[in-house]
């Protein structure tokens, strides 16, 4: 993410990513907004990576990427717990 956006502006953008996240990969139920937050933030350095070892250029790519990488990096968070967890995770 950003530097710009500020720790701030990492919570809130965490915290609608990991819940937006949530919703498509249906554990909302089992998550709180600390959790949707951790998910979110911890989301977007995964989409972030992945996209820069793939030789996308992340660096200023602007606000909507950086929430759409981060929503993309949630749900791939979320499918790789589930997947190591049987379902029986509370993520």
């Amino acid at each position: 993410m950003p530097g710009t956006l500020g720790i701030i502006g990492w919570i809130i953008i965490g915290g609608l990513a990991g819940w937006i996240a949530s919703k498509i990969m249906k554990t909302d139920a089992q998550q709180g907004i600390l959790l949707n937050i951790v998910v979110g933030i911890v989301g977007a350095f995964l989409g972030g990576l992945l996209l820069s070892l793939l030789g996308v250029d992340t660096d200023g790519a602007g606000l909507i990427f950086t929430f759409i990488t981060a929503i993309a990096g949630a749900c791939l968070l979320l499918f790789g717990v589930k997947a190591l967890t049987g379902n029986r995770s509370r993520v």
